[in-house]
């Protein structure tokens, strides 16, 4: 009986790490460059191996943790963690309806919802450079960002209108890491996305040639044909923490794969 036990205790941690496995892409981590221009990436920024999901979370999932949390739902939440949009789309509180179909990406989502359910996961946002380093690669290469044939893909995606029907996740090919959907589905919520714009150094606060972006932004970028980022870091940062869009979505991270 006691060797039954042993073995039962000893599989179901196992079962549990081939469904993280299954969810969640190791990501390396390294040195790399994000194109804005901030004091410490100049060189280069080290970052710490972690785990990304494959995919964004979808509105099955998301109805599920706000099924097992009530305090998230639409009709509970607090205004202050969410403004009256959020949801907004689905049927009703605890149902999906037409227009937000089980495999879609769940929008309007609020950055603090969408923290907690990363947290309820045991998991967190993706910080910027994570993501960043996530959705530079492409199908072959880890950093595909200087060519142009891939920029103008980015790109295209960026032009397109946004109110058009979301496709379900998990439709394009994955990158080199085994991560799907970083271009071409829905905006991503990052865990420091209000900082985007705020300088580290204090004394470059109201230094328009020392910002991060925004007034100089096409100063501050190494890569000016980086117009994909800028984007991402104006929609980002125009964003408060009670915000919901019809196309902002999120994915969770593990600091260890």
């Amino acid at each position: 009986m006691r060797r039954l036990l042993a073995v039962a205790l000893f599989v179901l941690p196992l079962a549990g790490l081939a469904g993280i496995t299954s969810r969640y892409a190791g990501l390396p981590g390294g040195v790399f460059k994000s194109a804005l221009n901030y004091e410490d990436a100049k060189q280069g920024v080290r970052i710490a191996p972690f785990a990304l999901m494959r995919r964004p979370v979808t509105n099955a999932e998301f109805l599920a943790f706000v099924t097992a949390h009530p305090q998230w739902r639409r009709d509970q939440v607090g205004a202050v963690f969410a403004e009256p949009r959020y949801l907004s789309h689905w049927a009703s509180a605890t149902t999906l309806g037409p227009d937000a179909l089980p495999d879609q990406p769940v929008t309007q989502v609020s950055w603090f919802a969408a923290s907690a359910y990363c947290q309820s996961l045991g998991a967190r946002l993706p910080t910027w450079l994570e993501w960043e380093y996530a959705a530079a690669a492409d199908e072959t290469r880890t950093d595909a960002r200087n060519d142009p044939a891939w920029r103008e893909r980015i790109l295209a995606w960026y032009s397109r209108p946004s109110n058009q029907p979301l496709q379900r996740a998990g439709l394009q090919t994955q990158n080199v890491y085994g991560v799907q959907d970083l271009h071409g589905l829905v905006w991503e919520w990052t865990e420091d996305h209000a900082s985007l714009l705020v300088d580290a150094d204090n004394r470059n606060q109201g230094d328009a040639d020392k910002s991060r972006f925004c007034g100089a932004g096409a100063l501050s970028m190494d890569d000016r044909e980086s117009y994909a980022v800028m984007m991402r870091v104006a929609m980002l940062s125009s964003l408060e923490a009670r915000d919901t869009t019809i196309n902002m979505g999120f994915r969770c991270a593990r600091s260890h794969p």
